[in-house]
Order: structure tokens, then C-alpha cells, then sequence
């Protein structure tokens, strides 16, 4: 039997799974790593970190499957988008590479939509406006800012594409994924020379550009040897980790929406053809179905909400200078299921890192709204949820302007796996809410993605067919939905009330 492998590099560690063709999970395993921020709202990491994290997580999954070097007949690759890997002629990284959630290209945004004659303009050409946390940016900042390392640049590739390279040698990308460099000429599905002519950037710079199953490569004996698979191995065009997920959970077809809670949290639904929203506040990307295109809400602050919450407030010092958590996240989560709905009146605005939809904001803050002395740290983390799933309706909203028909939600990432929240989802989105018999997320939609490469299946649809299932199926409650329908407005009110008083720099 030809087994596959699917990696996702994430933002806090590399997950990879092993798998069958019928979409059976052999095993999974996961290595961490840091993420400097050497300023406030800036967000970087070493690219060889992503190289030994996947080295580690695929020997791990290799051995809990108990699966031979030669039983693997594909790789897919996943990851966290829009972050930038600079590397000089031979190859070698310049710098640590800049992150999605990086926010400090305001300026070059600017500079983006003032080049490209303004940001309808700029819209028309790539689909979307210019965001901090984009690759474009970055690469502006790199020229405006390190001159010296701008001037050693040969190629800039995406976090899974460097793994690529590693993996195979090739410079490749696919347009899942470089969809959010915006770069890419969205409609047809390749890089805009007109773009890259208005912000002087050589075409050369960028990697070569397929559709997501499309073999790019096969392992090199250096790879194949760390990895401890052979050279016969495929390496597909994968996918970002927003449209790797949506496959992972079959979202290929009209109707369906998936919601992703993890560090960030995206909404994701299918378009069989490109749609817009005027004001670039959703994203309009190609899927990973080829011929196909996604539009999806990003907020930068889901989980990572919960997880700064955690951090910051509730563990007390160790030894060693290390820190001790006091309250795990099933005790957290215990202390606001126990809570009123609506945290008696408490409100969390999760812009800890800025935001993107619908704000486009990244000098957004936090802040939670409406604390009184019979506050307690139930009602706090209750409010955050709230805050996170709030945040996330108002992408939902903007997809029911633009008349996308969704009739349910399917649930992943570490949020789905608490009842409680996607209980929570049911009752603020007024959806059913279905989880996933599979929920390894981008990782088994790339997995899928190596499937078809290596010829298991003629089509991404026919593969999700075959093997993506939901299991427990959530309907809102009807109380609960009511209360949250009529708290709604007050968290959109929020931010414009203190957009005024963020600071700017």
C-alpha cells in the first residue's frame, strides 16, 4: 500500500501525520519551536527551526505508524501563510524569516497601494488590499529597512516552500498560498507582472507556481536519509494552511463553511468562481481544488487569545526562572462553561495583534469592556471565547451580504475540540456546527492533496468524498442564541468607540 505524509508548519511547531490512501490516520506527531519578537508587534523565526521540527515530527510519525522507508509514496505540504524566507544565491537564509502576524509593513503598505494607483486599483490586480501581515510587505520593508540584506536577496519563498527546498531542491510554490504574498494575479492564477513591475521587483525573486497536487519534486538523498524515507518519495504542491484545512475537512464545494479556531481563527468557504468583497475585507484566494477559489475572514487573535490569557495571568514562578501554570485550558474552559452566557455583561475585544477582518487595522488593540468587583476569572475567559467567536460572526455577516449560501459550519483546530466552544459557535453564528471524524487539520488536507499526486485518486473532490466524515452535529440553542443576537451590536460597537485612542507606531 502507498502511504502518505502530511506536514504542517505551524507558527508554535511542525505537525506531520502518517496516513493511508483510504484517509485512515496511522499516527501523528508534533515538534516545537520558539518565535522571537524582537519589538513590539514585530514576530520572527529561523527558518532551520521549521527544518529540524519537521525532520523530528515525520521520523516520530514514521515510527508510531511502524511504516518502511519505501511505504511512503508522497509528501504534502502545509503551513502558516504569508511569512517570508530570504535567501541569497546559494541558497543560504539572510535573515530570520518575518511572520504572518508580523505588523510592522504599515508604511510599505502604503507605499503597495500608493504604486499600484490606489487600493481599488490594487485590488483589481491581486484581489486584495495591502495587508501588514502579507509577504509583498515584507519584502519592501527588507528594501527600505536592511538594504545590505535586500541587496543579497535571490529568492523569497513561504514557510512549507522552504521546507521544499530542503525536501527536494526546488524553488516551488503553489497558488493556494502564494495567493497571499499579493503577488499573485488571483483570476488567473499567477504572479503579476504589472505588480511587480509598479514595486520594482524582479519576477526572478519569486518560485515557480503550480496547482496544489502537482508533483513539484522528489526527495533528495540528503533528505531522504534525515527524514528516513527514500528518493522515490513525491513531494506535492500542498497548500497554505486556510485552504490545506478546508480541504482536510471537505470544504470543495459550495455551502459548506469551515471555521478554524487555532492561534489565529479563519473562516473559509468554497467559490466555484473568484468573488470579491468591495473593501478587501475578506480574502479572496485560489483554493487548493484546482480551477476553484475560496474566500475566507481571518482574525489574528483566536486562540492566541486564550493562550495570552493563560500565559500571562495564570502561572506563577518556578524554578529556574521558568513559569508554572496554575490552571490548564480544560480547567479554563470549565470555569466559563459555568458562567452565564453574555459573562454578565463582560466584553473581550480579541485585536491583540492587530486585526484583519473586517478591520484592517494593524494598530487594533485589546481590551476587555465592562469589568465590576463580581468579575472573576470565569467570566473573563467566558468573555474571551465570546470575544473570538464574536470577532469571527463578523466575517460570517460580510459572506451573507455578498450572498454566499452557508448551511452549516465545519469546526476545527484546537477550538473544535471542546463541545463547549462549538456549542458557543452553534449559538453566535446561528449554524449547525459538525466535527470532524479526522481533525489533524492542514495536515490531512495535504495528506489528501499527496494522495491524489501519487495517483490514489483522479480529483481533490473525489478524495474528500472517499474519506472526510463529521461526527457530532451541534444546533444552536435557541436562549442562548437569542442573548448573543442581541449582545452582538454592543461588541461591534467596540471598536470604533476606542479606535481613536490606539496608538499608531
Amino acid at each position: 500500500m502507498s502511504h502518505l505524509i502530511g506536514i504542517d508548519v505551524g507558527t508554535s511547531g511542525t505537525k506531520a501525520i502518517a496516513m493511508t490512501p483510504a484517509g485512515k490516520i496511522l499516527a501523528a506527531a508534533s515538534a516545537g519551536y520558539p518565535c522571537q519578537h524582537p519589538r513590539p508587534l514585530w514576530s520572527e523565526q529561523d527558518p532551520e527551526d521549521w527544518w529540524q521540527g519537521t525532520v523530528k515530527a515525520v521520523r516520530a510519525a514514521m515510527k508510531g505508524a511502524g511504516l518502511k522507508p519505501g511505504d511512503v509514496a508522497a509528501i504534502g505540504l502545509s503551513g502558516q501563510m504569508h511569512g517570508s524566507v530570504f535567501l541569497d544565491k546559494e541558497g543560504r537564509v539572510i535573515r530570520p524569516a518575518l511572520l504572518w502576524n508580523d505588523q510592522r509593513t504599515a508604511a510599505e503598505c502604503e507605499e503597495i497601494e500608493r504604486r499600484a494607483g490606489g487600493r481599488k486599483a490594487l485590488i483589481k490586480l491581486v484581489a486584495n488590499p495591502a495587508l501588514t501581515g502579507f509577504q509583498a510587505p515584507k519584502v519592501l520593508w527588507l528594501r527600505n529597512h536592511e538594504p545590505r540584506h535586500f541587496a543579497k536577496l535571490a529568492k523569497v519563498l513561504l514557510p512549507k516552500d522552504e521546507i521544499r527546498r530542503r525536501l527536494t531542491g526546488d524553488y516551488a510554490t503553489e497558488v493556494s498560498d502564494a495567493s497571499g504574498t499579493l503577488l499573485l494575479d488571483v483570476v488567473k492564477r499567477q504572479w503579476s507582472k504589472p505588480l511587480l513591475a509598479k514595486l520594482e521587483l524582479e519576477a526572478d525573486l519569486l518560485p515557480r507556481c503550480v496547482e496544489s497536487e502537482e508533483v513539484t519534486g522528489t526527495l533528495t538523498p540528503e533528505a531522504a536519509k534525515q527524514l528516513g524515507l527514500t528518493t522515490a518519495c513525491k513531494v506535492v504542491g500542498g497548500a497554505g494552511d486556510c485552504a490545506a484545512g478546508a480541504v482536510g475537512t471537505g470544504i470543495v464545494a459550495s455551502g459548506l463553511m469551515a471555521s478554524s479556531l487555532g492561534t489565529s481563527g479563519v473562516m473559509f468557504v468554497h467559490s466555484d468562481q473568484p468573488q470579491f468583497d468591495p473593501q478587501g475585507r475578506l480574502h479572496t484566494f485560489c483554493h487548493a481544488v484546482r480551477g476553484k477559489w475560496h474566500m475566507m475572514g481571518v482574525i489574528l487573535s483566536a486562540g492566541g487569545s486564550l493562550s495570552w490569557f493563560q500565559d500571562a495571568l495564570c502561572t506563577v514562578a518556578a524554578a529556574g526562572g521558568k513559569r508554572k501554570a496554575v490552571a490548564t485550558f480544560d480547567q479554563l474552559v470549565s470555569e466559563a462553561a459555568a458562567t452565564p452566557t453574555g459573562a454578565e455583561g463582560l466584553q473581550f475585544r480579541p485585536y491583540l495583534a492587530g486585526e484583519r477582518t473586517p478591520h484592517l487595522d494593524p494598530h487594533a488593540r485589546g481590551a476587555l469592556v465592562g469589568l465590576t468587583l463580581a468579575h472573576g476569572r470565569g467570566h473573563v475567559v467566558r468573555a474571551i471565547l465570546e470575544g473570538v467567536t464574536y470577532a469571527l460572526r463578523d466575517s460570517l455577516a460580510l459572506f451573507e451580504q455578498l450572498g454566499v449560501p452557508v448551511s452549516g459550519v465545519r469546526a476545527t483546530g484546537g477550538g473544535a475540540k471542546s463541545p463547549f466552544w462549538r456549542q458557543m459557535q452553534a449559538d453566535i453564528f446561528g449554524k449547525k456546527v459538525f466535527a470532524m471524524a479526522a481533525d489533524e487539520g492542514p495536515a490531512y488536507g495535504v495528506a489528501l492533496l499527496a494522495a491524489v499526486g501519487a495517483g490514489e485518486y483522479k480529483s481533490i473532490e473525489e478524495a474528500c468524498k472517499a474519506t472526510v466524515k463529521t461526527t457530532e452535529e451541534t444546533k444552536p440553542d435557541a436562549k442562548a442564541r437569542k442573548a448573543y443576537d442581541e449582545a452582538f451590536p454592543k461588541f461591534h460597537r467596540l471598536y470604533p468607540a476606542s479606535r481613536g485612542s490606539f496608538p499608531r507606531s
